[in-house]
């Protein structure tokens, strides 16, 4: 169940990329499916030929962008019949500490808060399918059950489920970009065992205000979490 696709999310992901900068864009659409966890370490991406059709860009373009992140140690080429583009397991991790701007922090920041309460909120008013009701209760489970360097991905898949589950399309690209940029800072600095019990709780209180369509309660919960996330970023980070 946990593997049950997001719809949404892929497409705000895999979506053309502008023309002028058809490179750049297309090598950082890459990664942010990898920041975001939807192509796990360990997992291959989708063939050349279906990329180029979904960030509506040539084939060579698409070859010169795997390439890229093949050189920075981010992907690696299997041939043979189960052969492919894969992410490096585990992923590289920064040596050095972000360098973060005052204005960006607080910028990234204050935008999440807006995106995720909002996203919360909205998800509780709506009345879920049980296959969606099983999937969000599942990516919880998930998130907590992870142990190590696989918790921040199934802690962002449940964030943008959530995304997802608010049933408005044009709000997840938007918490997708946002989650990406948090989730590049947060890969500079330890895995907290305290922080990930007390996150576990946070979004067991998330989902259970979803499930039992209660709006307030979600964004309230949403929001305690986030102030949670923010003081450790500003902390490793200001």
């Amino acid at each position: 169940m946990t593997d049950a696709p997001l719809d949404d999310l892929r497409r705000a992901v895999y979506r053309p990329v502008r023309s002028g900068n058809a490179l750049e864009d297309t090598t950082a659409r890459i990664v942010q499916t990898v920041r975001l966890g939807l192509v796990a370490p360990g997992e291959s991406l989708p063939a050349e030929r279906e990329l180029a059709a979904l960030y509506g860009v040539s084939r060579d373009t698409v070859r010169e962008a795997l390439k890229e992140l093949s050189d920075a140690g981010w992907l690696e080429t299997r041939r043979g019949r189960y052969g492919g583009t894969f992410v490096v397991d585990p992923v590289p991790r920064p040596s050095q500490p972000a360098v973060v701007s005052a204005a960006e922090l607080a910028d990234v920041i204050a935008l999440r808060g807006v995106l995720e309460p909002g996203a919360a909120w909205a998800a509780a008013g709506r009345s879920l399918s049980a296959e969606e009701r099983d999937v969000l209760w599942a990516r919880h489970e998930a998130a907590a059950l992870a142990d190590g360097e696989d918790y921040r991905r199934l802690d962002t898949l449940l964030h943008l489920t959530i995304a997802e589950f608010a049933g408005i399309p044009s709000l997840v690209p938007l918490v997708a970009d946002n989650r990406a940029r948090v989730n590049a800072w947060l890969d500079t600095f330890p895995l907290l065992p305290r922080n990930i019990e007390h996150s576990t709780s946070q979004h067991a209180a998330v989902v259970s205000a979803i499930l039992a369509g209660r709006p307030d309660a979600a964004h309230a919960a949403m929001r305690d979490h986030l102030a949670g996330s923010e003081a450790l970023l500003r902390g490793f980070l200001a």
